[in-house]
Parts: C-alpha cells; sequence; structure tokens
C-alpha cells in the first residue's frame, strides 16, 4: 500500500467522482440500508452538476448494486451487509492514525474500518468540534476560524490533546481505536511520531499511521458538497490553498497509504486490504 500509487492530480469525471463519494458514504454507514437517496435533481443541486451527471453516476452504483429503482423519481440504497456486526480482535489493542489534506476521504476510511472491526471511530471534530466553536464565540472569534494565530496556537493543541487522551483511554480499557484528523503538523514532526508510538507502546499497544491521498480536483468536489463553514477559506482562494500543501507528502515513519483518488479501487477494498496486513503483522 505505500510503494506505487499515482500521486498525480488527474482530471476526472465528476460523475466517477459522485459515485464514488456516495459508495463511501454507503459503506461507511453514512448512508444507511433501505434508505431513500434524494431526487435526481435535489442531488444536481446538492451537487452543483447536471441532472445528466447525476444519472450517470447513478446508473454506476445500481449496476454495482448499491441502489435500486423504486420508481422513476426513487431510488433506495441496497446494502444488506450494514446490518452485519464486525469484530476483529487482537492480542494487543491497536492506535491507527489516519491522516489526510481536507477531503482526502480519511473520516469516510475511519467509518469503514470502524464497521469491519468494531473498534472505536475517534474523529477529531466529532470530539471537539461543539465544545471548540463556543470556546471561539466566547473569545469574540467566528467559529469557523481555522487560520488564525489564536487558533493555531492556543486552540488546536487542545483539540489533539483531546483526541490523544480519548485513545488513551479506550487503549488503557483494552480496546483498539481508529483516530482521524488531518494530522498535518504532526505527521511531519518526527519527534511526534516517536512519542506517540512509544506512549502506546508503553500501554502494551500497537500503533500503525495511516495517510489518505486524494487528488486536488477530486478534493475540491468532496469540499464543496460537505458545505462546511470552516472550509470557507479554503474554497474562497482554492489556487492559493494547493499551492500552501504538498500533495506528495507522505509521514517520516513507516505507513500504509490508501489512494481515494476516483481511478483507484473503492475505498472499502483498499481498507479490507489495510486490516489483511494489520493481522498479518499480528500473526508474525
Amino acid at each position: 500500500m505505500t510503494p506505487d500509487e499515482p500521486r498525480l492530480s488527474r482530471s476526472e469525471s465528476l460523475h466517477l467522482q459522485i459515485a464514488r463519494h456516495i459508495r463511501n458514504n454507503i459503506e461507511a454507514g453514512v448512508i444507511r440500508d433501505g434508505e431513500a437517496l434524494a431526487s435526481t435533481r435535489e442531488l444536481a443541486e446538492q451537487w452543483d452538476v447536471s441532472v445528466f451527471t447525476i444519472s450517470e453516476a447513478m446508473k454506476i452504483l445500481a449496476k454495482e448494486g448499491l441502489i435500486e429503482s423504486k420508481s422513476r423519481s426513487k431510488r433506495v440504497v441496497h446494502a444488506p451487509d450494514q446490518h452485519q456486526q464486525a469484530e476483529i480482535r487482537l492480542r494487543k489493542p491497536r492506535v491507527l492514525f489516519v491522516g489526510g489534506y481536507a477531503g482526502s476521504g480519511k473520516t469516510e476510511l475511519g467509518r469503514i474500518l470502524a464497521r469491519e472491526t468494531g473498534w472505536a471511530m475517534l474523529d477529531k471534530d466529532t470530539l471537539t468540534r461543539p465544545v471548540l466553536e463556543a470556546a471561539m464565540e466566547m473569545l469574540g472569534m467566528s467559529p469557523h476560524d481555522r487560520e488564525s494565530e489564536t487558533y493555531l496556537t492556543t486552540l488546536r493543541p487542545r483539540e489533539y490533546e483531546s483526541l490523544m487522551s480519548a485513545a488513551n483511554e479506550n487503549v488503557s480499557c483494552g480496546n483498539s481505536a481508529i483516530v482521524t484528523a488531518p494530522y498535518l503538523k504532526e505527521f511531519r514532526d518526527s519527534a511526534w511520531l516517536e512519542r506517540t508510538t512509544a506512549m502506546f507502546t508503553g500501554l502494551n499497544a500497537d500503533v500503525t499511521f495511516v495517510w489518505v491521498y486524494c487528488d486536488a480536483k477530486s478534493m475540491n468536489t468532496y469540499i464543496r458538497h460537505r458545505g462546511a463553514a470552516r472550509d470557507g477559506a479554503k474554497l474562497n482562494d482554492w489556487e492559493g490553498y494547493l499551492a500552501g500543501i504538498d500533495l506528495d507528502f507522505r509521514p517520516p515513519v513507516p505507513h500504509y497509504v490508501l489512494n481515494n483518488c476516483i481511478s483507484s479501487p473503492p475505498l472499502q477494498k483498499q481498507a479490507s486490504d489495510l486490516l489483511r496486513a494489520i493481522t498479518s503483522e499480528e500473526a508474525s
């Protein structure tokens, strides 16, 4: 998973990007079995694309058996495997740190892995955003600010401290955990990576680092679709944002790379491959 995946940004068809995004959400359990999707016209408005583009995306998902047409205007998710509860128990707890740029698909991957394993799913935004935004408002800041010096030096460290504490607590209870966050600063810091590994090793747990790669066009599509206010600064100056990140970045320690570009294998398959690799490590 680490070696030779393509890293160049590719211009992929929008209907393929949309199909992949919906597929990821179905496999992660965000969109549930039996749930009716929005109409073609509503989806076109949500994605800011043509009705034709949505229809083409739906054809792909229908061919894969992930959706069923109940009428000309109603499509229902078909994912009966969602009801199966999986659990993978290892000899020692394991902590998977999943990082990646905004819109890369790291949270979707985390959810897929959690459904596959039964391990705790710890996402930074889910755990910290309500308190963080309340604190920012009390400080007279925009709750969507992710660029100011106050956020970066005072509030951001507390977010990651809370995330680490939640992982620590799970491991102390003997549970494995999947921890998802950008980790843009942490995954570049060899000292942080070494300290983190040493800390969990001291708790008799194994650590795995995962980086989710996604090309620029796909990230832009996913970020626009989720419509999060915190992404406003990125979208308002997308070229400037891209100039400030390194799509070729990889953590300077042993790690796995999962590729969420449109032309790569489905995220579900890559997640299964990752888990097989981890269980092989456990057995060796």
